[in-house]
């Protein structure tokens, strides 16, 4: 029997508040005739991407971007010539002086390229040869919320699409039975995850929602409502599905709404991944070598260590792209408590993940980004003492590292001043990391766009360009 209201036509004024829609549908369905998108626009060298996001902001200083002159300036406040008229937050505004003050942990040089890192990252040490470090990232943001929002979905404004939903919507999926675009939260081991993370980072902002990220769930279910409730065969929920999409199938051909078509397609992945996902996430059949590679903490659900497995499992299915975040690095205090802790959570972890794909034959065209949404600043916040401070935000030079899907293995780029302050050489802003991961996908970031509110929208706005120095 028909439903009425569900059935029932629009009036006129709905008909032109939808239009919109219905033309939107058909530009997309042009480029939706099959999974096989116009891109990319040439060869790729990477299928699939894992952004290890740390979350808070990571002191590059500690960790990645060696500064032994640093030492001798012990307490000394930052040059007016270096400072100049920078921004800075209110967690430091009211401080009478900018004190520099050196990292206290000791770094190294290791692998045939001589590469310096903290010793507070000796797995991560093991892959030097393997990573191409670029330590002169850039950002525009100096807090939290828009400086993640920036570098994960081109914009400091919230409404855009994250990076996982553009590539989703570029490149299309390769397994039918899993999402294109997964994330997985992981919180620190010592249970203070700092900032929160809100959904609209893997969000599809104005492209179809068919295209935001799914969140994976460390503890029970990976995705909520996957399991058929008692009493519900596979045979019911089939039958079930196909009677809903018959409704939703009439009302997309009467009114072209794209979201209708949405919601068929996530309603047959959710029955495909019923069967799918617990293969995926049971990972009690993966060897005993590969286990005690990542550490012991990949006996822990949700863990950083036991995400990294997952993210390769996913990876070996295929999956686009993989957003793996791991929050508790904003250590405006307390960092030399802090981060020693945190460095450990993911310095294993990560490196695993690496030799993991190597010994696969997977990282070739895996491209792993290990990173977060700003640095720390070279001077203390709140007193100053050799072996206990803070750092502020800093956003005006920061330090990540990449690793396969061709990039230039054992290669660092660009350098930050004496003080770690500023850029000095080579600096990257974060629509060109951006311009740069979608060109080793086989994207031009300049052609893939999406008209919304009368004007083409992009994943880097308006400007970017490609970091061809550390492309293989």
């Amino acid at each position: 029997m028909e439903c009425d209201n569900y059935l029932r036509p629009w009036s006129r004024r709905q008909l032109l508040a939808r239009a919109a829609y219905g033309l939107g549908a058909a530009a997309l369905h042009s480029l939706q005739a099959s999974e096989n998108r116009a891109f990319p626009n040439f060869t790729p060298r990477a299928k699939r991407v894992i952004f290890l996001f740390q979350a808070g902001g990571p002191s590059h200083l500690d960790l990645l971007d060696y500064k032994p002159t640093l030492k001798e300036r012990y307490d000394q406040d930052i040059p007016p010539s270096v400072f100049g008229g920078q921004r800075v937050t209110g967690m430091v505004a009211h401080q009478d002086r900018f004190p520099i003050v050196p990292t206290m942990y000791g770094f190294r040089q290791h692998g045939e390229s001589g590469r310096w890192l903290s010793d507070l990252l000796p797995y991560t040490s093991k892959i030097a040869d393997d990573i191409c470090v670029l330590n002169s990232v850039h950002t525009d943001a100096i807090n939290h919320d828009p400086a993640i929002t920036l570098i994960q979905t081109g914009s400091q404004l919230p409404g855009r699409p994250s990076m996982g939903s553009w590539i989703d919507y570029g490149l299309g999926s390769e397994n039918q039975n899993l999402p294109a675009f997964v994330v997985l939260n992981s919180l620190p081991s010592n249970g203070m995850p700092d900032q929160g993370l809100l959904a609209r980072l893997w969000g599809a902002g104005f492209l179809p929602s068919r295209y935001q990220g799914v969140q994976f769930r460390g503890a029970g279910d990976a995705v909520l409502h996957l399991s058929n409730p008692p009493g519900i065969t596979a045979e019911l929920r089939r039958a079930q599905l196909d009677g809903i999409a018959a409704l939703n199938q009439r009302m997309e051909q009467r009114s072209g709404d794209p979201e209708i078509e949405t919601r068929i397609a996530q309603y047959e992945m959710a029955f495909r991944m019923q069967t799918s996902v617990p293969d995926l996430v049971d990972t009690s059949k993966e060897p005993e070598q590969v286990r005690a590679l990542y550490g012991d903490d990949v006996n822990k659900p949700g863990s950083f260590a036991a995400n990294c497995l997952l993210a390769r499992r996913l990876a070996e299915r295929n999956v686009r792209f993989i957003q793996l975040y791991h929050r508790g690095w904003d250590h405006h205090g307390g960092l030399t408590e802090k981060l020693p802790a945190m460095a450990r959570d993911v310095d294993q972890a990560s490196a695993a993940l690496v030799l993991d794909l190597k010994q696969r034959g997977m990282l070739k065209d895996t491209l792993v980004i290990w990173g977060g949404e700003f640095g720390r600043t070279p001077y203390a916040q709140g007193p100053v003492k050799p072996t206990s401070y803070g750092r502020d935000h800093h956003g005006r030079v920061f330090s990540l590292w990449m690793a396969g899907g061709g990039v230039k293995p054992g290669h660092t780029h660009g350098r930050s001043d004496e003080f770690g302050f500023n850029v000095a050489e080579g600096g990257v802003h974060v629509h060109d990391l951006q311009a740069t991961i979608l060109h080793l996908l086989g994207i031009d970031h300049q052609k893939l766009t999406y008209r919304f509110q009368g004007r083409q929208f992009r994943l880097t706005d308006v400007h970017g360009s490609v970091v061809r120095e550390i492309l293989t």
